[in-house]
């Protein structure tokens, strides 16, 4: 089996890795219902209109 016979640095492998990903592996961040004010936010995250996660008040909003 051939060997490299010298190292090929980082910025070489991160161009080469850079083109595997194609964008139609790539999709939109998925948005879920908030089960409190049913506003769409992102998974995993405090609601930025009402400051619920998990069902607890987190994070105090403005009305």
């Amino acid at each position: 089996m051939p060997v490299p016979k010298q190292r090929h640095n980082t910025a070489r492998k991160g161009r080469r890795r850079a083109g595997q990903k194609s964008t139609k592996t790539l999709s939109a961040s998925n948005a879920v219902k908030c089960p409190k004010c049913s506003e769409l936010t992102v998974p995993h995250r405090a609601c930025s209109s009402c400051g619920t996660y998990k069902g607890k008040q987190v994070v105090s909003t403005k009305k």
